[in-house]
């Protein structure tokens, strides 16, 4: 079952015609994953602090389905669909009263924060992450 994250459009997040700009649906869906990994695990503060690592976003494609608009309350779903030891696959979506509109894959990869050179996940951590990942399937 997928994590779903509420936010509301505001003006700051539109263009001049009260359209959602087209890069802050990248913003949105970040913010789900953040929120996620909060809720789910240590948080991204916990792995910086506690074990020198972050994870970076390495890939994502976005398709666009429809314009979400001023004042619009949407959905982010938040689905973990791969784990590996040093990457992650989220598979996102953005709705609106139900209706699709954007869907998005992102790869993060776990980096140390000093080096940015790839490094595992912790194993408390991985652990964690693999529980959910196989309860979402």
């Amino acid at each position: 079952m997928a994590y779903d994250f509420t936010l509301r459009v505001y003006f700051e997040d539109t263009d001049a015609g009260g359209i959602v700009y087209y890069g802050n649906y990248l913003k949105f869906m970040e913010r789900a994953r953040s929120q996620w990994f909060i809720d789910c695990s240590i948080g991204m503060k916990g792995l910086m602090e506690q074990h020198g690592l972050v994870f970076v976003v390495s890939r994502t494609e976005l398709n666009y389905k429809r314009s979400a608009k001023l004042e619009d309350v949407l959905k982010v779903s938040v689905e973990l669909t791969e784990l590996k030891r040093v990457s992650a696959v989220f598979k996102q979506e953005v709705r609106c009263e139900g209706i699709l509109m954007c869907e998005g894959l992102t790869r993060v990869g776990c980096v140390d924060t000093q080096t940015l050179r790839p490094k595992p996940i912790p194993d408390l951590v991985y652990k964690q992450l693999q529980a959910i990942a196989v309860a979402e399937h």
